[in-house]
Protein backbone atom coordinates (compact mmCIF):
# COMPACT_ATOMS: atom_id res chain seq x y z
CA UNK A 1 0.00 0.00 0.00
CA UNK A 2 1.59 3.58 -0.81
CA UNK A 3 1.55 6.11 1.74
CA UNK A 4 -0.44 9.06 2.22
CA UNK A 5 0.18 11.74 -0.04
CA UNK A 6 -1.46 15.50 -0.12
CA UNK A 7 -0.53 15.72 -4.20
CA UNK A 8 -2.03 14.82 -6.93
CA UNK A 9 0.47 12.27 -8.62
CA UNK A 10 1.40 8.95 -9.03
CA UNK A 11 4.48 7.94 -7.30
CA UNK A 12 4.50 4.05 -8.23
CA UNK A 13 5.47 1.26 -5.91
CA UNK A 14 8.23 -1.00 -6.77
CA UNK A 15 7.90 -3.83 -9.57
CA UNK A 16 9.53 -6.44 -10.87
CA UNK A 17 8.39 -5.78 -14.48
CA UNK A 18 10.66 -3.22 -15.90
CA UNK A 19 13.53 -6.05 -15.18
CA UNK A 20 11.41 -9.52 -16.27
CA UNK A 21 10.44 -7.07 -19.49
CA UNK A 22 13.65 -5.76 -20.25
CA UNK A 23 15.42 -9.72 -19.47
CA UNK A 24 12.04 -11.34 -21.77
CA UNK A 25 12.91 -8.70 -24.70
CA UNK A 26 16.74 -9.83 -24.38
CA UNK A 27 16.33 -13.05 -24.67
CA UNK A 28 13.35 -12.69 -27.37
CA UNK A 29 16.06 -10.95 -29.66
CA UNK A 30 18.87 -13.56 -28.45
CA UNK A 31 16.67 -16.31 -29.19
CA UNK A 32 15.71 -14.55 -32.93
CA UNK A 33 18.86 -14.54 -34.01
CA UNK A 34 19.42 -17.99 -32.81
CA UNK A 35 16.21 -18.78 -35.17
CA UNK A 36 17.75 -17.25 -38.00
CA UNK A 37 21.36 -19.03 -37.56
CA UNK A 38 20.90 -22.40 -35.75
CA UNK A 39 16.87 -22.97 -36.77
CA UNK A 40 15.94 -23.38 -33.32
CA UNK A 41 13.32 -21.01 -32.22
CA UNK A 42 12.95 -22.46 -28.22
CA UNK A 43 14.73 -19.45 -26.38
CA UNK A 44 13.02 -16.61 -29.33
CA UNK A 45 9.25 -18.56 -27.82
CA UNK A 46 10.96 -18.79 -24.17
CA UNK A 47 11.59 -14.66 -24.56
CA UNK A 48 7.72 -14.29 -25.89
CA UNK A 49 6.37 -16.44 -22.69
CA UNK A 50 8.24 -14.30 -20.67
CA UNK A 51 7.26 -10.97 -22.19
CA UNK A 52 3.61 -11.99 -22.84
CA UNK A 53 3.39 -13.06 -18.96
CA UNK A 54 4.94 -9.33 -18.34
CA UNK A 55 2.56 -7.61 -20.13
CA UNK A 56 -0.46 -9.60 -18.24
CA UNK A 57 0.69 -8.60 -14.85
CA UNK A 58 2.02 -5.34 -15.54
CA UNK A 59 -1.16 -4.48 -17.26
CA UNK A 60 -3.65 -5.94 -14.66
CA UNK A 61 -1.25 -4.02 -11.63
CA UNK A 62 -1.72 -0.38 -14.05
CA UNK A 63 -5.90 -1.73 -13.75
CA UNK A 64 -6.00 -2.06 -10.66
CA UNK A 65 -4.58 1.32 -9.87
CA UNK A 66 -6.33 3.38 -12.12
CA UNK A 67 -9.78 1.60 -11.55
CA UNK A 68 -10.11 0.26 -7.85
CA UNK A 69 -6.92 2.30 -6.38
CA UNK A 70 -8.07 5.47 -7.96
CA UNK A 71 -4.41 6.60 -8.49
CA UNK A 72 -4.95 7.99 -11.78
CA UNK A 73 -5.99 11.76 -11.09
CA UNK A 74 -6.61 14.54 -13.75
CA UNK A 75 -2.71 15.72 -13.26
CA UNK A 76 -1.91 11.68 -13.72
CA UNK A 77 -4.17 11.32 -16.86
CA UNK A 78 -2.97 14.43 -18.23
CA UNK A 79 0.57 12.97 -17.88
CA UNK A 80 -0.53 9.58 -19.54
CA UNK A 81 -1.99 11.47 -22.48
CA UNK A 82 1.29 13.01 -23.27
CA UNK A 83 3.23 9.93 -22.69
CA UNK A 84 0.77 8.65 -25.48
CA UNK A 85 1.08 11.42 -27.71
CA UNK A 86 4.77 11.55 -27.24
CA UNK A 87 4.88 7.56 -28.09
CA UNK A 88 3.06 7.63 -31.04
CA UNK A 89 5.08 10.67 -32.72
CA UNK A 90 8.04 8.25 -31.80
CA UNK A 91 5.95 5.41 -33.54
CA UNK A 92 5.30 8.31 -37.31
CA UNK A 93 9.68 8.65 -37.05
CA UNK A 94 9.85 4.55 -36.88
CA UNK A 95 7.63 4.28 -39.88
CA UNK A 96 9.50 7.44 -41.66
CA UNK A 97 12.67 6.02 -42.24
CA UNK A 98 10.95 2.80 -43.50
CA UNK A 99 9.09 5.41 -46.29
CA UNK A 100 12.78 7.04 -46.55
CA UNK A 101 14.26 3.94 -47.41
CA UNK A 102 11.76 2.98 -50.12
CA UNK A 103 11.55 6.02 -52.16
CA UNK A 104 14.98 6.46 -51.26
CA UNK A 105 15.71 3.43 -53.70
CA UNK A 106 12.52 3.93 -55.98
CA UNK A 107 12.73 7.40 -57.04
CA UNK A 108 16.69 6.81 -58.31
CA UNK A 109 17.12 2.97 -58.56
CA UNK A 110 20.57 1.92 -58.80
CA UNK A 111 22.40 0.18 -61.48
CA UNK A 112 22.70 -3.14 -59.28
CA UNK A 113 19.13 -3.50 -59.56
CA UNK A 114 18.52 -2.62 -63.37
CA UNK A 115 17.82 0.91 -63.03
CA UNK A 116 14.47 0.41 -62.82
CA UNK A 117 11.48 -0.35 -60.10
CA UNK A 118 10.23 -3.06 -59.29
CA UNK A 119 13.62 -4.47 -60.34
CA UNK A 120 13.71 -6.99 -62.87
CA UNK A 121 12.43 -10.43 -61.73
CA UNK A 122 10.27 -9.16 -59.48
CA UNK A 123 6.48 -9.47 -59.64
CA UNK A 124 4.84 -6.61 -57.37
CA UNK A 125 1.01 -7.64 -55.37
CA UNK A 126 -1.97 -6.47 -57.41
CA UNK A 127 -2.95 -3.43 -55.18
CA UNK A 128 -6.63 -4.08 -56.41
CA UNK A 129 -6.84 -7.11 -54.85
CA UNK A 130 -6.00 -8.20 -50.81
CA UNK A 131 -3.84 -4.86 -50.55
CA UNK A 132 -7.71 -3.21 -51.69
CA UNK A 133 -9.58 -5.11 -49.24
CA UNK A 134 -7.21 -4.82 -45.92
CA UNK A 135 -7.26 -1.15 -46.97
CA UNK A 136 -11.19 -1.54 -46.70
CA UNK A 137 -10.97 -3.53 -43.76
CA UNK A 138 -8.50 -0.89 -42.11
CA UNK A 139 -10.63 1.74 -42.50
CA UNK A 140 -13.90 -0.10 -41.53
CA UNK A 141 -11.85 -0.68 -38.22
CA UNK A 142 -11.78 3.03 -37.76
CA UNK A 143 -15.28 3.38 -37.58
CA UNK A 144 -15.98 0.99 -35.51
CA UNK A 145 -13.49 2.25 -32.98
CA UNK A 146 -14.49 5.55 -33.34
CA UNK A 147 -18.34 4.11 -32.92
CA UNK A 148 -16.65 2.53 -29.63
CA UNK A 149 -15.38 5.53 -28.37
CA UNK A 150 -18.55 7.97 -28.98
CA UNK A 151 -20.92 4.65 -27.25
CA UNK A 152 -18.59 4.94 -24.05
CA UNK A 153 -18.83 8.46 -23.96
CA UNK A 154 -22.63 8.73 -24.01
CA UNK A 155 -22.30 5.18 -21.34
CA UNK A 156 -23.96 2.49 -23.81
CA UNK A 157 -22.34 -0.16 -22.93
CA UNK A 158 -24.17 -2.78 -25.11
CA UNK A 159 -23.41 -0.54 -28.59
CA UNK A 160 -19.30 -0.02 -27.28
CA UNK A 161 -18.91 -3.80 -26.75
CA UNK A 162 -20.49 -4.56 -30.08
CA UNK A 163 -18.77 -1.86 -32.10
CA UNK A 164 -14.95 -3.05 -30.24
CA UNK A 165 -15.84 -6.59 -30.94
CA UNK A 166 -16.49 -5.46 -34.73
CA UNK A 167 -12.80 -4.15 -34.08
CA UNK A 168 -11.17 -6.76 -32.64
CA UNK A 169 -12.73 -9.19 -35.50
CA UNK A 170 -11.84 -7.17 -38.17
CA UNK A 171 -7.88 -5.95 -36.55
CA UNK A 172 -7.36 -10.64 -36.55
CA UNK A 173 -8.74 -10.43 -39.91
CA UNK A 174 -6.64 -8.12 -41.56
CA UNK A 175 -3.83 -9.85 -39.72
CA UNK A 176 -5.05 -13.18 -41.51
CA UNK A 177 -4.97 -11.77 -44.97
CA UNK A 178 -1.33 -10.43 -44.26
CA UNK A 179 -0.04 -14.26 -43.82
CA UNK A 180 -1.87 -15.47 -46.68
CA UNK A 181 -0.48 -12.92 -48.28
CA UNK A 182 3.33 -13.45 -47.38
CA UNK A 183 2.25 -17.12 -47.76
CA UNK A 184 1.39 -16.37 -51.34
CA UNK A 185 4.50 -13.93 -51.92
CA UNK A 186 6.09 -14.25 -55.66
CA UNK A 187 9.21 -12.81 -53.89
CA UNK A 188 11.25 -12.56 -50.51
CA UNK A 189 12.69 -10.71 -48.05
CA UNK A 190 16.06 -11.49 -49.80
CA UNK A 191 14.98 -10.21 -53.60
CA UNK A 192 17.08 -6.92 -53.66
CA UNK A 193 16.22 -3.96 -52.10
CA UNK A 194 12.38 -4.43 -52.87
CA UNK A 195 11.90 -7.11 -50.41
CA UNK A 196 13.29 -5.94 -48.01
CA UNK A 197 12.52 -2.34 -48.22
CA UNK A 198 8.26 -3.94 -48.61
CA UNK A 199 8.73 -6.89 -46.01
CA UNK A 200 10.65 -4.75 -43.54
CA UNK A 201 7.55 -1.86 -44.16
CA UNK A 202 4.49 -4.29 -43.98
CA UNK A 203 5.75 -6.47 -41.80
CA UNK A 204 6.15 -3.89 -38.87
CA UNK A 205 3.12 -2.43 -39.70
CA UNK A 206 1.52 -5.81 -39.08
CA UNK A 207 3.02 -5.86 -36.11
CA UNK A 208 1.52 -2.96 -34.97
CA UNK A 209 -1.71 -4.11 -36.16
CA UNK A 210 -1.08 -7.76 -33.88
CA UNK A 211 -0.38 -5.03 -30.58
CA UNK A 212 -2.98 -3.03 -31.60
CA UNK A 213 -5.76 -5.87 -31.43
CA UNK A 214 -4.20 -6.82 -28.02
CA UNK A 215 -4.58 -3.41 -26.96
CA UNK A 216 -8.53 -3.63 -28.14
CA UNK A 217 -8.76 -6.68 -26.77
CA UNK A 218 -7.40 -5.62 -23.17
CA UNK A 219 -10.11 -2.82 -23.78
CA UNK A 220 -12.88 -5.03 -24.21
CA UNK A 221 -12.64 -7.48 -21.09
CA UNK A 222 -11.88 -4.14 -18.86
CA UNK A 223 -15.11 -2.27 -20.33
CA UNK A 224 -17.03 -5.80 -19.92
CA UNK A 225 -16.15 -5.83 -15.87
CA UNK A 226 -17.19 -2.06 -16.11
CA UNK A 227 -13.97 -0.47 -15.84
CA UNK A 228 -14.85 2.67 -18.00
CA UNK A 229 -17.02 5.25 -17.37
CA UNK A 230 -17.96 7.98 -19.61
CA UNK A 231 -15.34 10.88 -17.66
CA UNK A 232 -12.66 8.13 -17.09
CA UNK A 233 -11.57 5.77 -20.19
CA UNK A 234 -8.22 6.90 -20.73
CA UNK A 235 -6.89 3.13 -21.48
CA UNK A 236 -9.75 2.58 -24.37
CA UNK A 237 -9.04 6.48 -25.48
CA UNK A 238 -5.32 5.53 -26.18
CA UNK A 239 -6.19 2.33 -27.65
CA UNK A 240 -8.41 4.11 -30.32
CA UNK A 241 -5.60 7.02 -31.02
CA UNK A 242 -3.06 4.32 -31.74
CA UNK A 243 -5.28 2.21 -33.97
CA UNK A 244 -5.90 5.64 -35.92
CA UNK A 245 -2.02 5.78 -35.84
CA UNK A 246 -2.47 2.37 -37.46
CA UNK A 247 -4.67 3.20 -40.03
CA UNK A 248 -3.33 6.27 -41.65
CA UNK A 249 0.45 4.26 -41.51
CA UNK A 250 -1.49 1.83 -43.41
CA UNK A 251 -3.26 4.62 -46.26
CA UNK A 252 0.22 5.74 -47.08
CA UNK A 253 1.85 1.97 -46.96
CA UNK A 254 -0.38 0.72 -50.01
CA UNK A 255 -0.66 4.31 -52.03
CA UNK A 256 3.28 4.50 -51.77
CA UNK A 257 4.66 0.41 -51.68
CA UNK A 258 1.28 -1.28 -53.48
CA UNK A 259 -0.09 1.07 -55.93
CA UNK A 260 2.37 3.66 -56.87
CA UNK A 261 6.07 1.39 -56.18
CA UNK A 262 4.27 -1.55 -57.32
Amino acid sequence: MSAPQNHPYHLVDLSPWPLTGALGALITTTGLAKWFHQFNPDLFLLGLLVLVMTMIQWWRDISREGTFQGLHTTQVTKGLRWGMILFIISEVFFFISFFWAFFHSSLAPSVEIGMMWPPMGIQPFNPMQVPLLNTTILLASGVTVTWAHHSLMEANHSQTTQALILTVLLGLYFTALQALEYYEAPFTISDAVYGSTFFVATGFHGLHVIIGSSFLTVCLLRHIRYHFSPNHHFGFEAAAWYWHFVDVVWLFLYISVYWWGG
